[in-house]
């Protein structure tokens, strides 16, 4: 209630059709909150070790690919990425294992509302070996090359280099929040949620081990599609793509997606060649998402062993069937139309139960807490990483001032509205991960298992404690300590 208060109250000051003209004129909006703080990203965005940083411990940290090819669109200066190499072409390093990539074609002709338009950008990371930063190449900002789509570099003029980057992370931040946080932690959930009440009796052991995890979800997504995802409210308001652009984006990756693969940390890394932690050294959402990850499939597969401790239990569950078959059902036919389910809507060993429940209660505790709980800190100084630029992009490199950077943003109360709701987004109020609100399941084995998920989880928070108060830490990365994950989905 503080922060709503303190927000009103910035609102009045900030609200608003104006256009902060300066960073010192910004600057003061957070010299005159206390509940709101102020973010990491505001020391440190205009630094490259931070845009790196972004992509492997950012609000978005599951893009970043290896890249085993020079991306064929890509019209890069030999000479230019040599020379940041230290001397390496850009062939060698790729066969060295040192370039990294993230590529947005999905992005490309993208509806956006108000016939706005969003970048499609391509953009190569590579490893520095001496610190193990990842630093940044590159980057194009549409697919097709030609003169009016230059490649931009970290040699480029400072100004022009930054607005690159900008536009850069506005398209990041589409996938972000149409994908990473809302498509598929939000909205794909509440698909598996009613089809576990429709199939699974409360008495069934398997709704019983899913539903601490279900907790508040159908309500958060009914609050959120009212007041956020509506046609003409937030989403419409302070983002370029706005409400079509991100359902669009939805679509478009739906069909790809996979169960088996996409919420499941050790299979997603594997996938994007970055599981390997000598491709990758430092790459913390990773450490932390499969050492949770694992600690959870621990968990549901004791649980799921001791329920199903014979092929015949789980052929005769008609209740387990029939919310596997409808899992993989077609949407036309008005199934979830998921892919990856173990089994294909039919299960016949344990494996493939554990291999779906754990995958479901990874995204409500560990997917939606490394999406959600970082907004504030990367959208809460708006240059850095920014969801609505309201200027041109850029289609040179000389010229570019600190004018640029602020003529690129929206006006002050569209910024002020970013800023609060990212905010609220960013808060918790749920209890941690194996501390369950409801506790279902009083068998002693289950009971033993959730004791030990706690216990095993104590351990990887310590671990993730000690390297973030490291020397040698640049910036820490919390989001998915344990003590800092909740069991579901209710923000």
């Amino acid at each position: 209630m503080n922060l709503i208060k303190e927000s009103k109250t910035l609102q009045a000051t900030y609200g608003g059709s104006g256009s902060f003209k300066s960073f010192k004129d910004l600057k003061k909006l957070y010299k005159q909150t206390k509940k709101m703080g102020l973010p990491l990203s505001q020391k440190h965005w205009t630094s490259d070790y931070w845009f790196g940083a972004q992509r492997i411990q950012g609000a978005n940290p599951v893009l970043i690919k290896l890249a085993r090819s020079i991306p064929t669109n890509l019209d890069f200066d030999p000479s230019v990425v040599k020379e940041i190499l230290g001397g390496m072409t850009l062939q060698e390093a790729v066969d060295a294992k040192r370039i990294f990539k993230i590529d947005l074609k999905v992005l490309k002709d993208l509806p956006c509302a108000g016939g706005r338009t969003i970048c499609c950008p391509i953009a190569l990371f590579y490893l520095d070996q001496k610190k193990n930063d990842l630093l940044p190449l590159c980057i194009q900002l549409f697919q097709e090359p030609n003169e009016t789509n230059p490649v931009f570099y970290p040699t480029d003029p400072p100004y022009a280099w930054l607005v690159a980057k900008m536009y850069y992370n506005n398209a990041d931040s589409a996938m972000h929040q149409s994908i990473t946080h809302l498509g598929f932690t939000h909205i794909i959930m509440e698909g598996t949620v009613i089809c576990t009440h429709r199939h699974l009796s409360e008495a069934h052991p398997m709704f019983k081990l899913m539903a601490p995890h279900f907790l508040f979800l159908l309500a958060i997504n009914k609050r959120g599609l009212d007041k956020l995802i509506n046609i003409g409210g937030w989403v419409d308001k302070t983002t370029v793509y706005g409400v079509e652009g991100m359902l669009e984006v939805m679509r478009r990756k739906l069909d790809v997606w996979k169960l088996d693969e996409d919420p499941i940390p050790p299979a997603d890394c594997a996938r994007r060649g970055v599981l390997d932690k000598f491709v990758l050294p430092y790459y913390p959402y990773r450490d932390d998402a499969v050492a949770v990850y694992y600690l959870i499939e621990k968990y549901v597969r004791t649980v799921v062993r001791h329920f199903y401790d014979s092929p015949d239990k789980i052929e005769h569950d008609y209740e387990l069937q029939n919310w596997a078959a409808e899992l993989v059902r077609p949407r036309e036919e008005g199934g979830l139309g998921l892919n990856g389910i173990a089994g294909n809507g039919r299960f016949t060993h344990v494996e493939q139960i554990v291999s779906v429940i754990s995958a479901m209660i990874c995204t409500c505790s560990v997917g939606h807490a490394a999406s959600n709980f970082m907004q504030y800190d990367e959208y809460g100084f708006p240059p850095n990483y920014p969801a609505f630029l309201v200027g041109e992009f850029p289609t040179q490199k000389e010229g570019f001032t600190e004018k640029d950077i602020f003529d690129q943003l929206p006006p002050q109360n569209l910024i002020l509205d970013a800023m609060v709701v990212t905010r609220l987004l960013s808060t918790r109020g749920t209890q941690p991960l194996g501390d369950f609100e409801v506790q279902y399941l009083h068998d002693p084995v289950s009971v033993a298992a959730a004791e030990q998920l706690r216990q095993d989880l104590r351990g990887v928070s310590d671990n993730i404690r000690k390297r973030n108060a490291a020397k040698t830490t640049r910036f820490p990365y919390p989001w998915l300590d344990p003590d800092g994950i909740p069991n579901s989905i209710s923000i």
